[in-house]
């Protein structure tokens, strides 16, 4: 990821990025070795990328915080409980219910949360560019981290983020 990307993600998502729920995902798998939280700072950079590569006009604090957040559904899914079957349809609603609680959301980063898993899940359709781009960045992403031993590793923005 660009160095100017980090900087970005770093400077707007500060308070996602330090915040205490976002920390813990840290310790959570989400795609082969790669972490939860590692898993939103690489989308919200390939977010960044293809924005910047199609010259798309977006808002792209929006675009950067609901990146971050996509994911933010705080459990470890692959603990063998039976609703955990489901992650894939319903994990987005719970990442949309729990951003709401921590932090003010606009109408593009709630809309970019809970239809990100589209097409998969066909009743959330994207109705902004910042969403379909999160759509995209994410299949994206998530393809690389779970057939590539090092995907997810590439990216150390985590050093960069204190907490203090």
């Amino acid at each position: 990821m660009k160095r100017k990307y980090i900087k970005e993600i770093c400077s707007v998502g500060k308070n996602i990025l330090r915040s205490d729920n976002m920390q813990s995902t840290k310790y959570s798998i989400q795609h082969g070795s790669t972490t939860v939280f590692e898993h939103c700072v690489n989308v919200t950079g390939t977010c960044l990328a293809i924005a910047d590569r199609f010259h798309i006009q977006l808002d792209r604090r929006s675009l950067i915080r609901g990146a971050l957040l996509h994911d933010y559904f705080l459990y470890d899914w692959h603990a063998d409980e039976r609703w955990h079957r489901l992650h894939g349809y319903t994990h987005a609603a719970r990442a949309l219910y729990n951003a709401r609680r921590e932090f003010e959301l606009n109408s593009i980063e709630e809309d970019m949360i809970y239809s990100h898993m589209f097409p998969l899940n066909l009743t959330h359709i994207p109705h902004y560019r910042e969403s379909l781009i999160l759509c995209i960045a994410d299949k994206y992403c998530s393809t690389l981290e779970t057939f590539s031993k090092s995907h997810g590793r590439q990216v150390r923005p985590a050093a960069s983020v204190n907490r203090n």
